[in-house]
């Protein structure tokens, strides 16, 4: 999770384009890793520095987090990941930051899950997938969001000479087609997800959705589905996104953004508090409420939606 600039550029672009020519064939995938229970925490280091992005949060390791309940897996097997709602602090409010132990490039990444960090003020939660050597290698968030927002927001996080001013086929509105950070200030090329609950509380109201990432050599592409709207065989052995329809993010590579943008990747989770983005839009999302800090800080009650809820995270290859 990056830096996030605290303009973002509305360019009323509608942008449209035929959907990218592909067979039954290619589009299929196949089983590989699916991860859940315990096993879910056993892919993952809990990263215990201080956030990049200078949040008012305190990352903790696996066996504080467990034995403070931050973590758990409840009878069906639902990963539970939250932060500490219980006391007044000072100095952070404790969550959990994971980072995949491996690294993934082309393939399937399928988020299933009961229940996002909901819309609470001062709250930074997201979902993604970044290289190594950032921004050389790449970064791409697939869910992610600050205070009370109620829908997703997807962006790329490149360095210089990645552009998505191009056609493209998706549902969603394009904020900045420029993905370069520096150019940005950090922003990135963001596109925000017009589908209903995509995100936080209303997401969470509607009993969960289903979030989708397919990385190719020729595109990255995000598709939301809410519970009830799931195609049915994503959940399959093989799932096949040719009959998913218009993904809600879709950036074309090639000449506008050359594929090597994008490296090895690890997966993250993340809940962090205020930093660089919440706080800084804190005063005009969630008014008449102090400094984010201080509401953080002095208002644990607050944050007890603020946890994921995960039925599955799959990784698959054709």
């Amino acid at each position: 999770m990056s830096l996030k600039s605290v303009v973002l550029f509305a360019l009323g672009l509608t942008l449209v384009a035929a959907a990218t020519n592909y067979t039954a064939g290619t589009c299929q995938y196949k089983s590989n890793q699916n991860w859940k229970g315990w096993n879910f925490f056993d892919q993952f280091d809990f990263f215990t520095s201080g956030d990049p992005t200078h949040g008012f949060v305190q990352f903790v390791d696996r066996g504080t987090a467990q034995n403070s309940g931050l973590i758990s897996v409840n009878n069906n097997g639902q990963v539970y990941m939250g932060v500490d709602n219980t006391n007044k602090v000072s100095n952070g409010r404790r969550a959990v930051r994971l980072q995949s132990k491996n690294q993934y490039s082309n393939g399937l990444i399928i988020l299933d899950l009961a229940h996002m960090p909901g819309s609470v003020c001062g709250s930074w939660p997201a979902f993604w997938t970044v290289g190594a050597n950032w921004p050389n290698q790449g970064e791409v968030d697939i869910i992610e969001q600050v205070n009370a927002n109620n829908y997703n927001q997807v962006t790329l996080h490149t360095n210089n000479g990645c552009q998505m001013n191009v056609g493209r086929s998706m549902s969603g509105t394009a904020l900045q087609n420029n993905c370069d950070v520096v150019a940005t200030g950090n922003a990135g090329c963001g596109v925000k997800v017009n589908s209903g609950g995509s995100y936080g509380s209303g997401f969470n109201s509607q009993g969960g959705g289903v979030y989708a990432m397919e990385r190719t050599d020729s595109d990255i592409r995000i598709w939301y589905f809410a519970k009830n709207n799931v195609p049915s065989d994503l959940r399959s052995a093989n799932p096949n996104p040719c009959g998913w329809g218009a993904p809600v993010a879709d950036f074309p590579l090639g000449g506008n953004c050359n594929k090597n943008h994008f490296g090895a990747h690890n997966i993250v989770f993340d809940i962090t508090f205020c930093g660089d983005w919440a706080a800084a839009v804190f005063g005009q999302t969630c008014p008449n409420k102090g400094s984010c800090n201080d509401y953080v800080g002095q208002n644990p009650a607050a944050f007890k939606e603020t946890y994921w809820l995960i039925n599955s995270l799959r990784i698959l290859n054709k």
